[in-house]
């Protein structure tokens, strides 16, 4: 057990199979033109995009059987979940049914839902902060997170912030830190980390779409999760960010006092924005290059117009 510990295990993501140009965007020109953008490719990290004839619910069991068999954790073991969305299908007569395609899908039980969908892109960050909650209280000892989106029906890929993909991320939330072999990996072949804190900051004012996204938010959510710690913003090695235009994030970290070293850019072009996964893909994948060592401390973030969410990890050995 981990002594109250919080740990997050076997982090994930599926992307859209089909990928595409960004110049495949029906209607680039005209959006390019509505938004104000310049046609530079290199400056706003135009690159690729992926797409997915999957239904979300599809897109969301995927995700969450590839993260039981990386964490190494069996279905029964589950005992809840929540489930993260900026588009449930409606009307609300159709939820459930959506639940149960997700439930089934994974092979989880009759274990309770919790659904997470009004933080739009910070919805996986609040929906961690919700799990991390439900273990800490005791409620529950390991809770499946998930989130899942697709661009909609008839909706624009490009918008003035973003080129978006259609995906899915998930974790488990737990208290168990999960077994270390003698040579000190993990029994379940994946990377693992302590999650330390959750935070977050809102303007009430600033919610509309309309508004900036916030640098002074960003620094209140910095300050909430790192000085319980003694921390200072030097000491995260990595910002797991949102993957939208590369001028907007680097201006706005920057502001909000990260070093670009801190960032993690090379998804913008890669992949695009997938909604509210793009922390926990750009972790899964800076990880992945195999310098983040053991001890050291993670920052995953989201920002929209009014809002900034946050969750301080530090990687275990």
């Amino acid at each position: 057990m981990s002594n109250g510990s919080v740990f997050v295990r076997g982090a994930s993501y599926v992307l859209g199979e089909e990928e595409a140009d960004y110049t495949s965007i029906p209607d680039l020109s005209e959006l390019v033109s509505r938004f104000r953008l310049t046609q530079n490719a290199e400056l706003w990290g135009w690159g690729s995009i992926r797409t997915t004839r999957s239904d979300l619910e599809d897109l969301a069991a995927r995700t969450g059987l590839v993260t039981l068999r990386t964490a190494g954790i069996d279905a029964s073991s589950v005992d809840a979940l929540v489930l993260c969305s900026n588009r449930i299908p409606g009307p609300a007569e159709k939820h459930g049914g959506f639940v149960s395609r997700v439930l089934t899908g994974i092979g989880l039980g009759d274990i309770p839902c919790y659904g997470q969908y009004l933080n739009r892109c910070a919805n996986l960050l609040a929906g961690l902060d919700v799990s991390r909650a439900l273990v800490t209280s005791g409620r529950y000892r390991q809770v499946l997170l998930i989130t899942t989106d697709k661009v909609a029906a008839g909706a624009e890929r490009m918008s003035q912030f973003a080129l978006s993909s259609d995906g899915a991320a998930s974790c488990v939330v737990t208290s168990e830190a999960g077994e270390v072999s003698p040579a000190g990996l993990s029994t379940g072949g994946t990377e693992r980390y302590e999650l330390l804190g959750c935070a977050t900051a809102q303007q009430t004012a600033d919610l509309d779409w309309d508004s900036e996204i916030s640098s002074d938010l960003a620094r209140q959510v910095n300050d909430r999760l790192l000085t319980p710690w003694g921390l200072k913003l030097d000491d995260i090695r990595l910002l797991a960010h949102a993957n939208i235009f590369k001028p907007l994030i680097m201006m706005k970290e920057r502001q909000a006092g990260f070093d670009t070293s801190q960032l993690y850019l090379d998804n913008i072009a890669r992949i695009g924005h997938c909604f509210a996964a793009d922390p926990l893909i750009n972790l899964v994948d800076r990880t992945a290059l195999g310098d983040i060592g053991a001890g050291s401390y993670c920052l995953l973030a989201t920002s929209v117009p009014g809002s900034r969410a946050g969750a301080l990890l530090r990687t275990v050995g």
